[in-house]
């Protein structure tokens, strides 16, 4: 998915399989808080979105939500999410773009040590 140009998906809550794929393909999984979801937040997906923060296990980041408003003008809306990488493990893949990029980035270095 990173590939399409997904850095992160949010969402209310993820199955563990699915968050497990996600952070394979190097995408970073964010956990809206209670009580917060899209329709709180009127999202239609028209919304340009940045994250801020320190990718640690199961840290606060802040997504940064940029949107027009009725009238034209500029939004931004700072939402605090939960970082569902959920150990220093799945941080190194999602760091390194995913399994299959970890596998080579471990290999060539067993190659040259």
């Amino acid at each position: 998915m990173r590939l399409a140009g997904v850095e992160a998906i949010v969402a209310e809550g993820f199955e563990r399989i699915h968050r497990t794929n996600l952070v394979g393909m190097g995408v970073l999984p964010l956990e809206f808080k209670p009580g917060v979801n899209r329709k709180t937040l009127k999202l239609d997906g028209t919304e340009l979105y940045s994250v801020i923060g320190n990718i640690a296990p199961r840290s606060t980041l802040t997504l940064v939500i940029e949107r027009a408003t009725a009238d034209g003008k500029e939004e931004i809306l700072e939402v605090p999410v939960t970082c569902r990488l959920d150990t220093e493990e799945e941080v190194s893949v999602y760091e390194a773009g995913g399994v299959l990029q970890r596998f080579a980035q471990d290999f060539l270095e067993g190659q040259v040590a």
